[in-house]
């Protein structure tokens, strides 16, 4: 490979529907497999990996909040998580896996610095991804059959990037004016479940998240319209906070107001809602960011019902931010070939469906990601990732 430090950065402005597809959700369920092979030797290994990986489709936690999880300093939480990784390189390459080709197809042995740094960026935007992009990047090389040190140094690109980008983020931030709107939340206001009745609750004045508040792999810069600084997870959810400081709509917002909890499966999890926003009309509405891709999987969906409920209960209402000009009732309304919505269900007349048997059914269908997950919304079935398995509405859980 040919070294750059020139790798063009991706538009980060750019719709987010464009970047997804059932190829890079490949990606991610060869990554859960071969997770879950170390799982059968190494349960908490496989546990941190996946948690920091978020190959669930949840975010990428931070390693301050594992280590919460598993009463573990941030840095032991790091030194398992390299050693899990080596060993997941070591038996995907003893073992001949085939994630192996799948991702030498996507990242090439001759491809050039800059066009492997550009396709991690735009899969690390459009996948909600960045607090894991380093990890992310060159595990997905090095299964690609990149040497270690030209995996080392792509990823450290890929981050070099999104650390610039960030301080540009702020610098930009800092110069916005409410005239400088780009209208576009004007047109996401329409897309929000209002409660039936009640008075809004006033905002919380400071953010529930307390584990990894101030973890420096979080992106942070200060907003005048709040008159403090702000952290962020993610470029898509720097973005969300950009369109809240430029609109003319917008008096004030607080991020992560308030803990919410919710059960999946019997276990019970805690998430955190990105923002709460107070409207110059009076009006409150409680926004969480889920990128386009992710916001049909069963753990997101079943996350946002509770949050939904949260809101509601505080008279706010409530709108999932996608990162694309199409919302959840844009999916709703979305056709899909009927053709295509009944091969589906033909596949789940035989009970839950798994990746090896839709992956033929794409090739035969042609049907794209965002077409699935409009008849997973519309249909109400769960939609699991790592492993990928698709459930009819009401069919029990496996065991």
């Amino acid at each position: 490979m040919t070294a750059s430090r020139d790798a063009v950065e991706p538009e980060l402005l750019d719709d987010v529907a464009g970047d997804i597809s059932f190829e890079l959700e490949e990606i991610n369920e060869l990554l859960a497999e071969l997770i879950e092979w170390q799982g059968e030797r190494r349960r908490r290994d496989a546990e941190i990996v996946a948690l920091r990986l978020g190959v669930s489709g949840e975010r990428p936690e931070t390693l301050a909040r594992i280590g919460a999880r598993f009463d573990l300093a941030r840095d032991r939480v790091r030194q398992l998580h390299t050693r899990a990784v080596g060993q997941l390189l070591r038996d995907a390459q003893a073992t001949g896996h085939r994630a192996a080709g799948v991702f030498a197809a996507r990242y090439p042995l001759d491809a050039r610095d800059q066009g492997l740094v550009r396709a991690l960026l735009i899969e690390t935007y459009a996948t909600d991804t960045d607090l894991a992009a380093n990890e992310l990047s060159y595990l997905k090389l090095r299964l690609a059959g990149h040497a270690p040190e030209d995996a080392k140094r792509v990823a450290g690109y890929v981050m070099q990037r999104i650390m610039a980008w960030q301080k540009k983020t702020g610098r930009r931030l800092a110069k916005l004016h409410e005239t400088e709107s780009t209208g576009a939340l004007g047109s996401w206001l329409s897309q929000v479940e209002w409660p039936a009745s009640g008075v809004a609750a006033v905002l919380p004045t400071r953010s529930a998240r307390t584990v990894d508040g101030d973890d420096d792999a979080r992106g942070r810069f200060y907003l005048g319209k709040v008159g403090r600084e702000v952290a962020f997870d993610s470029a898509l959810e720097a973005r969300l906070f950009q369109e809240l400081t430029a609109s003319e709509v917008v008096e004030t917002f607080q991020e992560e107001p308030g803990a919410v909890e919710y059960e999946i499966d019997g276990v019970r999890r805690v998430g955190y809602p990105s923002v709460v926003v107070r409207l110059r009309d009076g009006r409150v509405v409680l926004v969480d960011v889920q990128p386009l891709g992710h916001v049909g999987f069963h753990v997101h969906r079943v996350r946002s019902a509770a949050a939904r409920q949260y809101a509601h209960a505080n008279g706010w209402g409530w709108l999932i931010w996608t990162g694309s000009r199409t919302g959840i009732a844009d999916l709703l309304g979305r056709k899909v070939d009927a053709g295509v919505e009944n091969r589906v269900r033909e596949l789940l007349d035989s009970g839950p469906v798994f990746w090896s048997t839709v992956r033929p059914v794409l090739a035969e269908t042609g049907m794209e990601l965002t077409d699935f997950i409009a008849l997973v919304l519309r249909n109400d079935w769960r939609w699991d990732r790592a492993p990928f398995r698709l459930r009819a509405a009401g069919e029990p859980r496996a065991v």
